[in-house]
């Protein structure tokens, strides 16, 4: 077994032997791409699946890569396509497929985990495209550790890998996510494939965020948006429309800001509610954005606006379930928490963007100019921006 071990291991990332060459000499190579019948998708990819590459497609149990990997082999019609499943049965994915009207004629379904008795098969056939789901169930029989170790998935992932880079065919890998948020298995994996793409958001809620961490064929950062279906996962066109279709202007407590997500500026509602304390240790909650950042902004707000938050209940939430990280939304979380201490909705029409700083500076963003594009595409007219200070937009809001 020790020589069949190491043959396998020297041949998982073989490549042939080459001397140095000049850059200027090597031609360049227009990478094929293959829509994935989901502009969205495409977006985040950067125009689509290239061939040859490897992906990995991570995120929760339950929040809808199955699904969309599904979609996207019945999209492929023209190719052939290979969906391995280590964690369903054929009966269990062939009904997803009716369930969601996909057809089940183009798609050949295989359960064999053994890597290395799938590599041959592969080898033999060669598909143009091949879904492992998961990456946690295959493993290498020449390997003692149980599937999902370590070991096996950093081993099945290098064979995996050598089909892709030398057999040319696409290998898209799903992995699920720990509770931090990392793909399970050792971080070697993400520097092995051409492409990191996760998926966000509450299973609970109807809309996801993929995301593209890494992307050797196109740019990082860049987000899709989709809503959950009972027919599967739907492209979101104008996610900003989406998020403000239930927005209240008259109601206390909501804010927009402009988010840029990758290349796409978003319009999102941030919601605060202050209350008397009921306790003698007020609560501070946060859902959607870093509940440190909202303890640092009620600092701000008392040191420098003179509200007092000492004695009050704060909750904030940012609409649509998922989560954000740009420092724009400082802006807009003041703005909120502010109406909602004074229990007045802010001015109509009003759109906050801008990072706030410990002395109450409102600082600049990336792309400013696209996001108050996106603004003004949306009808708002009343923008405030970094030029200002917190002290005068509280003041108007606080005004009687």
């Amino acid at each position: 077994m020790v020589p069949e071990k190491s043959t396998h291991r020297a041949t998982a990332g073989a490549k042939a032997a080459t001397g140095p060459v000049l850059l200027s000499e090597i031609p360049p190579d227009e990478a094929e791409r293959w829509s994935t019948g989901s502009a969205e998708f495409d977006r985040v990819l950067g125009g689509g699946l290239v061939k040859g590459s490897f992906v990995l497609l991570g995120g929760d149990p339950g929040i809808g890569k199955s699904t969309i990997a599904l979609q996207m082999a019945a999209h492929l019609r023209e190719r052939a396509v290979w969906y391995v499943s280590g964690e369903e049965s054929g009966a269990q994915i062939r009904q997803r497929a009716d369930r969601l009207g996909l057809p089940a004629d183009r798609i050949r379904l295989s359960q064999e985990t053994d890597i290395l008795s799938l590599s041959e098969r592969v080898e033999a056939d060669t598909p143009d495209l091949l879904v492992i789901d998961s990456i946690q169930t295959v493993y290498r029989s020449d390997l003692d550790p149980l599937p999902g170790s370590v070991t096996q998935i950093r081993e099945s992932a290098a064979v995996l890998q050598r089909l892709a880079k030398q057999r040319r065919i696409t290998v898209i890998i799903i992995g699920h996510v720990t509770k931090d948020g990392d793909v399970a298995g050792p971080r070697v994996l993400e520097h092995m494939v051409d492409a990191v793409i996760q998926f966000e958001g509450d299973k609970q809620a109807t809309y996801r965020l993929l995301r593209a961490s890494k992307n050797r064929f196109g740019p990082t950062g860049e987000i899709g948006v989709f809503r959950m279906e009972e027919n599967g996962l739907r492209d979101v066109d104008q996610p900003s429309d989406i998020f403000l279709a239930d927005h209240n202007p008259d109601v206390s407590g909501t804010a927009l800001a402009v988010v840029l997500e990758g290349s796409r500026p978003l319009i999102i509602e941030v919601q605060a509610l202050v209350t008397n304390a009921t306790y003698s240790s007020p609560q501070r909650t946060a859902t959607g954005v870093d509940p440190k950042r909202v303890q640092m902004l009620l600092a701000v707000l008392e040191q420098r606006g003179r509200i007092p938050f000492g004695q009050k209940d704060v909750f904030v939430n940012v609409v649509g379930g998922l989560k954000w990280q740009d420092p724009s939304l400082d802006l807009a979380i003041c703005a909120a928490l502010a109406s909602a201490w004074i229990d007045r909705p802010l001015p109509p029409g009003s759109v906050h963007i801008g990072e706030v700083g410990l002395g109450g500076e409102i600082r600049a963003v990336a792309m400013l100019e696209k996001r108050v594009r996106e603004a003004r595409r949306a009808g708002f007219a009343r923008i405030h921006t970094p030029g200002t200070t917190l002290t005068d937009i509280l003041q108007t809001i606080l005004k009687p």
